[in-house]
């Protein structure tokens, strides 16, 4: 008998779910359409520096029986008060963003007349329902399906690319220099795999799963890598598809989600085939659906917890009412700017790098405060990891930032 089993794993294929969305399906398809596999150091590169910080979230949760959150209140009240602030501002957009994309793929796919806005309220509706009488339990079964489907789909329509295209594969790696592809150099690793934020989610989704079984260090760090490995492997296959399908083609993407919906799927299917459109739809949409149906459950959870944490009382109905907020404001970001999905995803994936530093830091902290018994705390190995990491976070921020300024 194995020690882990399928049935264990659960907020690490959350923490995937969440994680394969934009930066996936957007981003690194778009790389593989500009740069063919010449931005994999890039992608390599951002899951190296992010790892032990996005690993210290289910890893501080499993050695206290705490979120993070708690530790960010333990390293003073302004840091928590700094993380609400900046999620108050991020999440609205990170919504919409997500939301907009699985909207205009599911309108192109499914072929109806309804609005992008239309859309966005129906998968907003289904993902409510899923969670409000599912809660953590029917999340955490959905999830496992989804990433299993978007998984085996993502490596099909590689493998039909593959031997479909007669285009040599090219391994050189570059380094863009000029303004444009600095810009997108940073977006790209902004969000990939992920927001470093995430790392809080997954303390959360870990006290959750310890409700039902034990969690020790060990099972949570392991349950942690499959999902990570997971964003690994579907991050390459999706540069893959845009390098094997798009790459010397002259193709931009639309800013528009419908526009960008129909661009991405029609490339594939005329290269491929029409017969592989489901196989692609199929792909793209659970990509984009399980990111939307993560992130609508874990920014009120987590901003619920914050709330408590930063008045000392518990409110009922606190995560309800941090639900109904977001989807209030997302639909209504939608409905002014739904045309704008490029700009929608620049902004949330800027945010997001720029404050990355700041959750690096927070998370090392954490990991390393008395609190945390010595056994648990990170070898002198990820601590070098940890300090050359946000050595190159505070770097690249500040290279950002000096391209802005010349």
């Amino acid at each position: 008998m194995t020690r882990f089993s399928f049935k264990q794993l659960g907020p690490g294929l959350l923490f995937a779910g969440a994680a394969i969305g934009v930066s996936h399906l957007v981003q690194s398809t778009t790389a593989g359409a500009q740069y063919g596999f010449g931005l994999i150091w890039a992608l390599l590169l951002i899951h190296l520096i992010k790892y032990p910080f996005f690993q210290f979230g289910p890893r501080y949760a499993a050695a206290t029986g705490k979120s993070l959150l708690d530790a960010y209140l333990q390293l003073g009240k302004g840091v928590l008060w700094f993380y609400f602030i900046l999620n108050l501002l991020s999440m609205f957009t990170i919504q919409a963003a997500v939301t907009v994309v699985t909207a205009s793929l599911a309108s192109y796919i499914f072929g109806s007349t309804m609005s992008i806005l239309g859309w966005s309220a129906v998968i907003t509706a289904i993902c409510t329902l899923l969670l409000m009488v599912g809660r953590y339990q029917l999340l955490d079964k959905v999830m496992k399906i989804i990433v299993v489907t978007l998984t085996v789909s993502t490596l099909a329509a590689v493998a039909f690319a593959f031997f479909d295209t007669e285009k040599s594969v090219e391994l050189s790696q570059i380094i863009p220099s000029d303004t444009a592809g600095i810009a997108f150099l940073i977006a790209f690793m902004g969000w990939m795999p992920a927001p470093l934020d995430i790392s809080i989610w997954h303390s959360l989704w870990s006290l959750e799963k310890a409700k039902e079984e034990k969690i020790t260090e060990k099972s949570a760090v392991f349950d942690f890598n499959v999902g990570y490995a997971g964003t690994i492997l579907v991050g390459i296959c999706f540069i893959g598809l845009g390098a094997l399908v798009m790459y010397h083609t002259g193709t931009t993407f639309s800013s528009s989600g419908t526009g960008f919906a129909k661009q991405l799927i029609d490339m594939y299917t005329s290269s491929l085939g029409s017969w592989t459109f489901w196989i692609i739809g199929i792909a793209a949409f659970t990509t984009m659906f399980s990111t939307t149906l993560t992130t609508l459950d874990a920014s009120p959870r987590a901003m619920a917890k914050t709330t408590e944490l930063l008045t000392g009382a518990k409110i009922k109905h606190m995560y309800t009412l941090w639900l109904a907020l977001l989807i209030i404001g997302t639909l209504s970001i939608l409905a002014w700017l739904s045309t704008e999905m490029g700009t929608l995803i620049t902004l949330a994936t800027i945010l997001s790098f720029l404050s990355a530093p700041f959750y690096a830091y927070a998370n090392y902290r954490a990991m390393t405060s008395p609190e945390i018994p010595e056994s648990a705390r990170p070898g002198k190995g990820l601590r070098i990891l940890c300090f050359v990491s946000m050595a190159l976070l505070i770097g690249f921020c500040l290279w950002y930032l000096s391209t802005l300024l010349s």
